[in-house]
Order: structure tokens, then sequence, then C-alpha cells
């Protein structure tokens, strides 16, 4: 049995997440038909982390088994792609990996990005890639409300009430904000991340930039450890798993 590591790009607005459910097509089931089809066997990937509907992905990590080695990676990517990117999704690369890795548990890190458009004019080409918010956000401030999530914290007040992780307790490495003409654009490392947690952290945020927040009161929602004090999560189209880092 050969292991191979899976690079992924796509689109989350058209697939109902990444992990395989009931209702809806997802990334995983996309990719796992295309592979069962080129390899002419059941093929099953497992992904570093599941992904909401309409969260996207710059670089999701992923791996699988498959009984065949691949002799020409360029090749199976090729074909890959040609049916995968009609529905916005991109194989970037496989990696032969040996049997001990693990897209999940081998991580190390795992980085998300979120983007909010901040101007009067709703995005055309930016259309359910960003959060578009009207109302001028106070940068100075967010960066200040930023620095209180560093370290490691109970999260229980940025966690989804259907969030299944046995502990809320998180340890996040770097956290920065950054402007970029009318888009303003977060970035979160942690070794793992609760269900809503990116979003929920960002629509605290959010009400810290538009001055509805103080500093006390954001930091209060914090160590509350109480979701019912969590602001409305930001929407799911403005968030990116950016990278996974082994």
């Amino acid at each position: 049995m050969f292991r191979y590591q899976i690079l992924i790009e796509y689109d989350g607005k058209r697939f109902a997440g990444w992990q395989i459910q009931k209702k809806g097509i997802s990334v995983q089931e996309a990719i796992q038909f295309e592979l069962s089809k080129l390899f002419k066997n059941k093929i099953v990937i497992y992904g570093s982390g599941r992904t909401d509907t309409g969260v996207h992905a710059i670089e999701q990590s992923a791996h699988f088994d498959n009984k065949i080695k691949i002799l020409d990676i360029k090749k199976k990517i090729k074909s890959l792609n040609f049916f995968l990117n009609p529905r916005k999704i991109s194989i970037l690369n496989i990696k032969k990996k040996d049997s001990k890795f693990h897209a999940r548990y081998s991580a190390k890190q795992r980085v998300y990005k979120y983007i909010i458009l901040n101007r009067i004019s709703p995005p055309s080409i930016d259309k359910n890639k960003v959060w578009h918010i009207r109302k001028k956000l106070n940068i100075r401030l967010m960066k200040k409300g930023a620095t209180k999530l560093l370290g490691t914290h109970d999260f229980s007040t940025f966690r989804a009430s259907n969030c299944y992780s046995k502990s809320s307790i998180r340890t996040m490495k770097k956290v920065t904000i950054k402007k970029s003409k009318d888009k303003i654009i977060f970035q979160f490392k942690s070794q793992s991340f609760l269900r809503n947690q990116v979003r929920s952290m960002v629509g605290c945020l959010k009400l810290l930039g538009e001055e509805k927040w103080t500093l006390e009161d954001f930091k209060s929602a914090l160590e509350s450890k109480n979701r019912s004090k969590c602001a409305p999560p930001a929407v799911a189209e403005g968030l990116y798993l950016e990278k996974v880092i082994y």
C-alpha cells in the first residue's frame, strides 16, 4: 500500500463543506469519486480538518492510500483537474509519504485567513469571497483586541454548540490584521481550532472595529467562556484555510 498527501484548492461556496454528509455534495466526496475512478479502486481521503459550507481553501491537505504506485504524478494531477476544475476544485500537488504520515494528526500548525471588504460599494469580482462591511472599521482597535487572543486560553466563547472537541483549550500562536486598500486581512495560526472559532473571533473583532464594543467588552467576552457572550459569527465566505504545516 502506498500513501500520498494531496494538496487542494477549492471554492467552498459550491459545496456542503469538506466532509461527506447525507445532504449536499462535499469536497471530500467529489475528490474521492474522481480518485476512485482514476485508479479503478475505492479510494478514501482523510483531510487535515473540516471546513464548513461556504468556507474556501487555498491549500487544504489530505492523504489517501493506494494499492498502485503513482509513476507519473504530473499526469495524474492533470487528469484529476480536468474533471474537478469545472467544479472549482484544483489539485495543487500529490506527494509520496511514508505510512506514519496523517493529514490530520501529523499537522503541527494550521493557518486560516479571513478577508473583510470594508467599503461602501458591494463586491463584484470578490462576490462570495469576502465579508462586505460598509461602515469604516477601526483597525487600530481591532489590532489591540487581537493581542488578547494570543497564547493559551479557554476559547469556549468562540466555540460552536455543535463542536465535538474534547477540550476548548487552544494555543493561538499568531494573530495579524493588515489593511490592503479596501480589504482587511486577518491571519490566525494555531495547531488546531474549535468549530466556528475563527469566524466567531472575527465577528467579535468586527464589533470592536465598529466601536460597538470596548477593549474591556472584548476581553470580558473571551474570559466569560460563555458562548452567549459571543458576537454573531462572521460569514463563511470570507474564511480560507490557507495552509497546514507539518
